[in-house]
């Protein structure tokens, strides 16, 4: 079972040494896995604890608040995912302007060692780390000299066939602009999710007999504009009794992506028609969405009759893709 602790105080003073890793790791793709995988097991060997150190929010999104970067999961998906590699503990630090100002010395000897007991550090070759992201591999070889601690450094993880492209989060973001979602899940180990709350909407899903759930969503990447095969699941019923029964249940979906042509809407929406549930009641129930395929984009099909027609194609090749 994995800790999960929101800062230095919350960690628990009988841990003992550990072995720390520290990083963003938006998607917990299998280059992140790779550095994990390593963690665990250099803690397993030194008999100490594996802790992983994540941020929250983005330091992106605190330096440069007015360009807010697009993450591929939000911090529930980057938690349960890090979880997912065995660490011991995961440490998710308040990313602050007062924490960034912490130099490469200050932040290795006064929060890895001294903070979190760490006897070794095990990162990627691309990690920087301290105030401007001025220290890099060699000063964290150097620091480890100076305090007495293991450094390992994690090579580049890619495919294993040669000339193969280094698993990376700019990747992932490509991938899923181009709605390759296949190619993505491929990198990132599992399906692409996006978290939302089901609100209320226009109601014309139920009229025409494609009664959709419609998606506030809070969490992760959004896509190329389309229609996905996908599975919706109940994560909190949000006081909803009728959502209870589903939490934890994977249900076949046909997501709608994008701007509705068709009926003249101008705003981004998420749609997700739950297939043989046209009495499925959601609101308010905060759910999950798994991308699996991109059908198309969005189209303006001239009326309602030619949206039916396309629906009705949409659904029979979910349920193909999904084998639902």
């Amino acid at each position: 079972m994995t800790s999960v602790w929101r800062s230095l105080a919350d960690v628990p003073a009988d841990l003992g040494p550990t072995v720390v890793t520290v990083g963003n790791f938006d998607g917990v793709h299998k280059g992140h896995q790779a550095v994990l995988t390593e963690l665990v097991a250099a803690a397993r060997a030194r008999g100490a604890a594996s802790v992983a150190v994540t941020f929250d929010p983005h330091p992106k999104a605190v330096h440069a608040p007015d360009h807010q970067p697009e993450l591929i999961t939000g911090i529930e998906d980057r938690i349960e995912r890090i979880a997912r590699t065995g660490v011991d503990g995961i440490v998710v630090q308040e990313y602050t302007l007062d924490f960034a100002m912490a130099t490469p010395e200050e932040f290795v000897r006064d929060y890895l060692v001294d903070g979190l007991g760490a006897v070794a550090i095990a990162v990627g070759r691309d990690t920087r780390f301290g105030r401007g992201n001025a220290g890099d591999i060699e000063t964290l070889r150097e620091l480890g000299r100076q305090l007495g601690i293991g450094i390992d450094i994690v090579g580049d993880a890619s495919d294993s066939h040669a000339g193969a492209r280094r698993w990376s989060s700019t990747w992932v973001r490509e991938l899923l602009d181009e709605g390759d979602l296949r190619a993505a899940a491929k990198i990132l180990g599992t399906y692409h999710r996006l978290r939302g709350r089901v609100i209320h909407g226009l109601k014309l899903g139920r009229q025409i007999g494609f009664p959709t759930a419609n998606l506030d969503v809070y969490a992760g990447f959004i896509p190329r504009h389309g229609v996905y095969a996908g599975w919706l699941e109940v994560v909190d019923p949000g006081g909803n009794a009728a959502a209870v029964s589903l939490v934890g249940e994977r249900l076949p979906a046909a997501v709608s992506l994008g701007i509705n042509y068709t009926v003249g809407t101008d705003d981004l929406r998420v749609e997700a028609y739950v297939l043989d549930h046209e009495d499925l009641d959601l609101y308010g129930a905060r759910v999950a969405l798994d991308l699996v395929e991109w059908r198309r984009p969005m189209l303006d099909f001239g009326g309602i009759d030619g949206l039916v027609s396309a629906l009705h194609e949409d659904v029979a090749w979910c349920r193909s893709v999904l084998n639902a």
